[in-house]
């Protein structure tokens, strides 16, 4: 049976998706005009794509709940990581016309409560 002061537990998905709402919700009042989400080829996936100031940002969103045992978000961004989000996001430019534009790519990372509520977050312009 179950206890009724246990905490609900959310999925992976249910977390990712929490967060990266946040993420846009906050790049949106920055000024940043959202074009994708969640855009995917064979190479890999791209959690945002937002423009600013005539430069095209991707966007990678980290998340953690709970205690940091296995560090922080935006230390779980390695050269793998790295590595394919650039290479995606050649395969977005190439697709969309987008050759000749400016490109940076940030990091978004968001710590949540146990409810998916954002506790924090952080943004790295320029993270790689």
């Amino acid at each position: 049976m179950k206890e009724p002061y246990a905490r609900e537990r959310f999925n992976r998905k249910q977390k990712g998706a929490a967060a990266e709402d946040g993420a846009v919700q906050y790049l949106s009042t920055c000024g940043y005009k959202i074009l994708d989400r969640n855009w995917r080829c064979r190479t890999g996936e791209l959690d945002i794509i937002a423009e600013n100031e005539g430069c095209i940002i991707f966007v990678e969103v980290r998340s953690r709940s709970g205690e940091l045992y296995q560090g922080t978000p935006e230390e779980s961004v390695n050269t793998r990581k790295i590595h394919q989000v650039r290479n995606t996001a050649q395969v977005y430019l190439h697709m969309k016309g987008y050759d000749d534009r400016r490109v940076t790519f940030d990091v978004i990372s968001i710590l949540l409560n146990e409810d998916l509520s954002i506790a924090s977050l952080g943004h790295i312009r320029e993270a790689f």
